[in-house]
């Protein structure tokens, strides 16, 4: 399939799903998710691997239905309040090739019928990398800096955002000038989209300049867990 933007009825399943979600109706609708959602969302990848090279030959565009960078249905319950068994949106995760899951640095698209955003960065990484991570920021200031304060960036992405540590972590100096950066469990940046965007076949062009723009995040986080770039 080419990508020509994500069908009307994409957004229909996942706002129905959201007031249906259980796998009675789930089952009954499967088709239909192969074809509006999986099938879609498979060709936005596939799309997006050449100009994915663009930016790094590193992260891989896998546009298998099933363990490609299309983002499972099902959620994971076990420690969630919400028992609601599926996700009520679309995501796609253009993996480090070193990576194994969602902990890896890599890029990320979020394809919900009222929310869009898509960036870079790395979520809640193993303690050996964030280790890695928060020293990296601490002795290397000045690429800190480069890489998450520029004009491009900031307008893109209006900085890192990660959830973080109330005090500074073990070992790290709490009056450091970069300190609130340091106590993040995750690093990201994110550029807010419009749902209008996804329903047309240039959203493929407005995701490849993101990547650009974040590109000396990825570089950054990547240098610093020792992932080539």
């Amino acid at each position: 399939m080419a990508f020509t933007g994500l069908p009307k009825d994409y957004f229909a399943f996942f706002n129905e799903l959201k007031v249906n979600n259980n796998r009675e109706w789930f089952n009954d609708n499967k088709p239909r998710f192969k074809e509006s959602v999986q099938e879609p969302l498979a060709a936005f990848v596939e799309a997006m691997a050449p100009r994915l090279k663009k930016v790094s030959k590193h992260f891989v565009a896998d546009p298998r239905l099933n363990g490609g960078s299309v983002f499972r249905i099902y959620k994971d319950v076990r420690f969630s309040k919400d028992k609601a068994p599926y996700k009520i949106h679309g995501g796609v995760q253009f993996r480090h090739a070193l990576g194994k899951d969602a902990h890896a640095p890599g890029f990320y698209v979020h394809l919900a019928p009222d929310e869009v955003f898509y960036g870079g960065g790395v979520w809640h990484p193993p303690a050996p990398q964030l280790l890695k991570i928060r020293e990296a920021i601490r002795d290397k200031k000045k690429p800190w800096a480069a890489a998450t304060t520029g004009a491009v960036f900031k307008k893109r992405f209006k900085g890192v955002r990660g959830e973080g540590l109330t005090r500074p972590p073990r070992g790290f100096d709490g009056e450091h000038p970069l300190i609130e950066d340091i106590k993040r469990k995750s690093f990201f940046a994110m550029a807010e989209g419009r749902p209008a965007q996804i329903k047309k076949p240039t959203f493929v062009d407005d995701v490849e300049a993101a990547m650009k723009d974040g590109k000396p995040l990825m570089k950054f986080l990547c240098d610093a867990v020792g992932a080539p770039i």
